[in-house]
C-alpha cells in the first residue's frame, strides 16, 4: 500500500511539473539585454587616516577592508572586469587643496589578475584626507565606454572632507549623464552625518547603502554587489524630451532615461501602427528631500491635443520613486496601407522642495516604451480576456482530474483492504 501511495504521489508531482514547464516555457523575452560587453566594477576604498581606528573585530578598519578585498578578489566571477581606486592613500600632509586631489587607480578596470590585485591592496596604509567627490568623478571615468553594466562600490568610514564639492551632487551629475552607472555605498562603523551622505549618494543613482560593523559583513556585501554586476541588465538610453508635442523626439520600444525639472512637462512621441498596442510606464525619483503631497502624471495624447488615456500616481512625502503607466490599443484598419498614428506621451510632475534645496539637475526620469501586437477581438472574446492563461487553466484542470481519479482509486483500494482484514 505504501508503494502504491508513493507511486500516486510521484505521478501527481510529475504531472504538476509538466504543467509548470508547459505553462512557463523558457525563452528570451523582448527587451532582454544582449550582454555584449563585460560588466565592470570599480571598488573605491577610503584609505584616509581614520582607517587606523581599531574598532572592527579587534583590528583596524584598514585590516578589515584588506581581508574583505582578498576574499572578494578570490570570488569575483571571471566575466567581471574589476578595478580598485583609492582615496586619501598618498598625501599625509595638511594642505587641503593637495589632499582633496588624493585619489588614484590602484588596479585598472579590466580582466582580473588576482595575485597582482592582492599585492596592490597589501601595500595600502591609512594616510590622508577623504575626497569622496573627486574619487567618484574619477571612478566614473574609469568605467567609461561600453554598454555593459557599470557599478561603483564605495567603502568609507567617514564623510567627505573636501566641500564644497558635495559628493551627493556629484552622484546626481553622474546619474544625469544617462550612462547606466550605479553607485553602492558601504559605511564602516557609521555616524549619522556619514550615513546621510552615503545614503544620498546611493539613492541618486539607484544604488544601495549598507552600514557595516564586522569583517564578514563587509566581505559578504561586497561579494553580493560584485555578483550583482554580472547579472544581465538593460541599460537605459539617454534621451531629452521636449516642451511640446510637436518638438518631441520619436521613440522606439525600449528603456529611456531623462531629467525633469520640478513642475516641468516633458513630451515624447511614439508611432503606433493599426492593430498594435502601446504600453508605457514612467518612474520619477525624488533623489532629494521634497515637500509632501506630490504626484506624477503620464498622458497619451493625439497630435491635435485630444487625450487618449492617462495614468497617475501620488506620493506622501517620502524620498522615493513614484511610478505610473498606461496602455493604448489601436484598432485594426481595413486599409492595407493605413498610416501609423503618432501618439504623444506627456510626463508631468508636481514635486516641490523647500528653500535651500537645489532644483538642478532635474529629477531622474525613467521611461519604458513597448509597442506590441494587440490581441484580436475574437481571441479576447473566446478566451474571456485570459489569453495564454487558458493553457495554464486547462492543464491545472487536467492535473486535478487525474489526481482525483488516483486518489479515489487509492481510497477504494484501502477501504477494500480494511474490510478484508
Amino acid at each position: 500500500m505504501i508503494t502504491r501511495t508513493r507511486l500516486a504521489a510521484g505521478a501527481c508531482a510529475l504531472l504538476a511539473a509538466l504543467a509548470a514547464g508547459m505553462a512557463f516555457p523558457a525563452g528570451a523575452s523582448a527587451g532582454e539585454p544582449t550582454g555584449q560587453d563585460a560588466p565592470k566594477v570599480d571598488l573605491v576604498l577610503d584609505v584616509s587616516g581614520s582607517m587606523r581606528t581599531r574598532d572592527i573585530d579587534g583590528g583596524t578598519r584598514m585590516a578589515a577592508a584588506k581581508q574583505a578585498f582578498n576574499e572578494v578578489l578570490d570570488a569575483t566571477p571571471e566575466e567581471v572586469q574589476l578595478g580598485i581606486r583609492t582615496l586619501g592613500a598618498d598625501y599625509p600632509g595638511d594642505d587641503r587643496k593637495t589632499g582633496c586631489k588624493d585619489t588614484a587607480q590602484l588596479y585598472p578596470v579590466g580582466p582580473l589578475d588576482r595575485t597582482e590585485a592582492k599585492t596592490a591592496v597589501a601595500t595600502l596604509a591609512p594616510t590622508g584626507w577623504t575626497p569622496i567627490g573627486p574619487a567618484l568623478l574619477k571612478a566614473a571615468d574609469d568605467l567609461d565606454g561600453g554598454d555593459g553594466s557599470k557599478r561603483i562600490v564605495l567603502i568609507s568610514d567617514g564623510e567627505d572632507t573636501c566641500a564644497p564639492l558635495d559628493p551627493c551632487e556629484v552622484a546626481r551629475e553622474i546619474a544625469a549623464k544617462g550612462i547606466g552607472l550605479t553607485i553602492d555605498t558601504l559605511g564602516l562603523v557609521p555616524n549619522t552625518k556619514m550615513r546621510r551622505q552615503l545614503s544620498c549618494i546611493a539613492e541618486a543613482t539607484g544604488g544601495t547603502y549598507t552600514s557595516v560593523e564586522h569583517t564578514d559583513e563587509l566581505t559578504d556585501k561586497v561579494n553580493q554587489l560584485v555578483d550583482r554586476a554580472a547579472d544581465p541588465v538593460v541599460t537605459p538610453v539617454a534621451t531629452e524630451g521636449a516642451d511640446a508635442c510637436a518638438k518631441a523626439p520619436t521613440l522606439k520600444s525600449g528603456l529611456y532615461t531623462d531629467r525633469e525639472e520640478f513642475g516641468q512637462q516633458r513630451w515624447y512621441r511614439v508611432d503606433v501602427e493599426p492593430g498594435q498596442e502601446l504600453r508605457a510606464s514612467v518612474s520619477v525619483g525624488a533623489d532629494r528631500a521634497v515637500n509632501p503631497s506630490y504626484g506624477v502624471l503620464l498622458r497619451a495624447v493625439t497630435v491635435h491635443g485630444r487625450e487618449i488615456v492617462r495614468g497617475e500616481a501620488a506620493g506622501n512625502g517620502r524620498t522615493d520613486v513614484l511610478s505610473t503607466g498606461l496602455r493604448y490599443p489601436k484598432a485594426e484598419s481595413d486599409e492595407d496601407d493605413a498610416a501609423a498614428e503618432a501618439v504623444c506621451l506627456q510626463v508631468t510632475n508636481s514635486f516641490s522642495v523647500a528653500s535651500g534645496v537645489k532644483t538642478t539637475p532635474g529629477l531622474p526620469l525613467e521611461l519604458t516604451v513597448d509597442v506590441v501586437d494587440g490581441p484580436g477581438d475574437s481571441d479576447d472574446v473566446a478566451a474571456f480576456g485570459l489569453g495564454r492563461g487558458w493553457w495554464l487553466l486547462g492543464l491545472l484542470v487536467l492535473v486535478g482530474f487525474v489526481a482525483g481519479l488516483l486518489w479515489g482509486w487509492l481510497s477504494r483500494w484501502r477501504f477494500a483492504i480494511w474490510r478484508t482484514n
